[in-house]
């Protein structure tokens, strides 16, 4: 795969074979972050777990002090009052079985987070080979099924990511934007790895980190250390 000049100039900033401490990675993928839009900053950690079995899922999510730098529009399931409650708490979209024929019928998914009230997941199961697929299912493990939609609302609008292992056993998870500079960057950066390593399986063996790696956008990947990190 052939790179373009700029990503070309920042890999000879980044010493493949080496891991850096955090604040140090923070700095250089900052650095390398060149492209004319403001670059998201991801994190992809791959664990020494197997994602097959049921006992060593990792998956949570946590509040980012300075959030992704992305507004979320958020999509609730609930009727009544709780309906009311979500729309006042600031959803972007509210229904029941309307919004099951919205998105089977239309396609629709102009939504990134789906919320329900537990009394909703029957109707909301319809969508679960749609919503699945997409990881946009919830899940009452990511507290995105609730009867605190307005708790619910304000954490997500607030920074709220969800963490989960893809098939490869990695978490894949933005911690903000280049422009956060390297302060924000790093407390955004302390939380997430703190939720994961908490979030460790008993069933989990050997090492737990296997590694950390820390990209913007458009620019390369910077291993990071990770033998103080856990």
């Amino acid at each position: 795969m052939k790179r373009g000049k700029k990503y070309q100039e920042a890999a000879k900033l980044i010493d493949r074979s080496a891991a850096y401490e955090p604040a140090e990675a923070i700095e250089l993928v900052l650095k390398t972050a060149t492209a004319k839009f403001d670059e998201s900053i991801e994190l992809h950690i791959r664990l020494g777990v197997d994602s097959r079995h049921a006992d060593q899922q990792v998956r949570g999510a946590v509040v980012l002090p300075h959030g992704t730098g992305k507004s979320k529009k958020v999509l609730v399931f609930a009727k009544g009052p709780k309906a009311d409650e979500a729309l006042a708490a600031g959803a972007d979209f509210v229904g029941a079985e309307d919004m099951i024929e919205k998105i089977t019928k239309e396609n629709w998914f102009d939504f990134d987070i789906v919320v329900a009230t537990p009394d909703m997941m029957g109707v909301v199961g319809r969508l679960g080979k749609v919503l699945g697929p997409k990881g946009l299912m919830p899940n009452p493990k990511s507290g995105t099924v609730t009867m605190d939609l307005a708790k619910a609302i304000d954490e997500i609008k607030a920074g709220k990511i969800e963490y989960r292992l893809d098939k490869t056993n990695i978490i894949h998870c933005p911690i903000g934007k280049a422009s956060f500079g390297s302060e924000k960057m790093q407390d955004n950066f302390k939380t997430l790895m703190s939720a994961v390593i908490k979030a460790k399986p008993s069933a989990a063996k050997g090492q737990y980190l296997k590694s950390v790696t820390i990209t913007s956008t458009m620019g390369p990947g910077i291993k990071i250390n990770t033998t103080r990190l856990v």
